[in-house]
């Protein structure tokens, strides 16, 4: 009878555990069009899959009447389990616990598996739906806030890092999520910012929403802090499960495999139309790339934030390979401030995880302007640079028609390591454009006949890739429609490639 009752109390806690809240909080959850943490487990993870780890841990605070309020798992549900049968660590906060509040109990066991998964190998995934500290436990909790940070500092570049912002993250409480690889929010559910409206209305009497302040919407198309926004908490998940299958488990492996049925060997005459006569007319980079990736995937990166640079990644032959490339159709495809930070943090985590690198350029140089120098944007644009030069994965390089100045030398030329540099015919490889450089080489002194005769003469001297190739620059120039196997191609004889940096701590990137 004794065995018996043990069972059945396991039982119970269990029961207590998995309730959270209890079933008022999480209909409350439901009623406002969000899941629970285990509900988003659920989704994220393969059925079944998951491993449940310090269900039965309860706060140790006694303060504010604190020693009668506990409840099993603590706001925090954590273990392990799988995404298309790869392993991934994962925790969720709970917001029907202390509005998810961090105690230095669920701080432990964020710790926890944050630590497993830096010793095996796997990614981490952190679902965020957290009031922020707990106020009860003062320091306690701010300490636990720090412990993981200090943990995804460790981690980073070891394991992929996903924080996913599924409810409100304020105060300390969304460094940690700052610190990872990617940052996924949930439209009109979710908000991120160090300090809230009512102490921004104190402070500097500004009247500020919180959508406006920190939603979805304005960490994806103007802070930059995020790099997806979904439209509800299922749709993030299916989205974070693409992502990892790009990524390998760890900085040692590579990325996964996936058989393609699209041919290597497909040629499309269409890319030969892609791009304008008009140098200066605009078109659609995403165009080139999608026809070009296995069957005419890409999976974009922050599609919304410095859009005159795209980035995301897609499949070749069935090898993940990141992207980066210029837009013309915003900005004409110059380099800014934004395009630079966004491009160089993701050449950076691609060379982390043994991600080749494939650059399409069509970039008329750096954005000019008293804002942007003013910005900074010679230190910003400096950390493009810097990330393609420090990379040692295979870098391919295209250029589809602009490479302008010293933007030419930033997106991954041949002098800043790159392994293959290719040129379509339309490619235009110079200091500057023609009209540009025939206003500096002959100062005003033409007249219109004379300077128009000089622009033409300037572009079939230098406005084309032939005079790059003859200097070993561009190692082929090629026909458009054989972009695809030639890339490939590319990518076949680097998968090999091996470079021992000089020995050193750390280079110092100019942050």
């Amino acid at each position: 009878m004794k065995k018996l009752d043990k069972y059945a109390q396991l039982e119970e806690l269990n029961r207590q555990s998995e309730l959270g809240g209890g079933k008022d909080r999480i209909q409350k959850i439901h009623e406002s069009g969000r899941k629970t943490a285990r509900e988003r487990i659920a989704d994220l993870l393969d059925p079944g899959t998951f491993v449940e780890l310090d269900k039965l841990v309860t706060h140790r605070a006694t303060d504010f009447g604190m020693d009668s309020q506990k409840i099993m798992g603590d706001g925090v549900v954590s273990g392990y389990g799988k995404v298309d049968d790869r392993l991934v660590y994962v925790f969720a906060q709970d917001f029907t616990v202390f509005g998810g509040s961090l105690s230095r109990a669920n701080a432990d066991k964020v710790v926890k598996v944050m630590d497993l998964a830096t010793r095996m190998g796997a990614p981490v995934i952190g679902l965020n739906d957290s009031g922020g500290a707990r106020i009860q436990e003062g320091v306690e909790s701010l300490a636990g806030y720090a412990d993981i940070f200090y943990r995804n500092v460790q981690a980073s570049g070891v394991v992929p890092q996903i924080s996913v912002i599924m409810g409100p993250c304020a105060g300390g409480a969304v460094y940690s999520p700052a610190l990872t690889d990617f940052i996924m929010m949930v439209k009109d559910s979710s908000c991120m910012f160090v300090t809230g409206p009512e102490v921004i209305k104190t402070v500097t009497h500004e009247d500020v929403t919180k959508e406006e302040l920190g939603g979805a919407t304005t960490h994806n198309t103007k802070s930059g802090v995020a790099h997806f926004v979904a439209d509800d908490d299922e749709v993030a998940m299916v989205m974070i499960r693409e992502l990892l299958s790009y990524l390998p488990s760890n900085n040692m492996e590579d990325p996964p495999l996936k058989p393609s049925l699209d041919s290597i060997h497909r040629a499309d005459p269409k890319l030969r139309m892609l791009v304008p006569d008009d140098p200066n007319k605009p078109y659609d980079i995403r165009d080139i790339i999608e026809t070009v990736m296995d069957e005419n995937h890409f999976f974009e990166i922050q599609p919304f934030y410095a859009e005159n640079i795209v980035i995301g990644y897609a499949r070749l032959g069935g090898r993940p390979v990141g992207i980066v490339a210029n837009q013309p159709a915003v900005l004409a495809g110059a380099l800014d401030i934004n395009a630079s930070v966004k491009a160089g943090r993701f050449v950076r985590f691609c060379d982390s995880f043994n991600i080749p690198i494939m650059t399409f350029v069509d970039v008329p140089g750096f954005m000019p302007g008293t804002e942007q120098e003013f910005g900074g944007v010679i230190r910003h644009g400096a950390k493009l640079l810097y990330a393609y030069a420090e990379a040692t994965v295979p870098k391919i390089t295209l250029i589809v028609r602009k490479a302008y100045g010293g933007a030419y030398d930033v997106m991954s030329s041949k002098h800043l390591g790159g392994d293959i540099n290719y040129a379509w015919p339309t490619a235009e490889i110079a200091v500057m454009g023609p009209d540009g450089a025939v206003s500096i080489l002959h100062k005003n002194r033409l007249d219109e006949q004379e300077r128009i005769a000089a622009v033409d003469d300037y572009r079939e001297k230098f406005a084309n890739p032939y005079k790059a190739a003859a200097l070993g620059y561009i190692d082929e120039v090629i026909f458009p429609e054989s972009t695809r196997f030639k890339l490939y191609q590319a990518l076949e004889m680097t998968q090999n490639k091996n470079v021992a940096s000089p020995p050193k701590k750390h280079g110092n990137i100019p942050l």
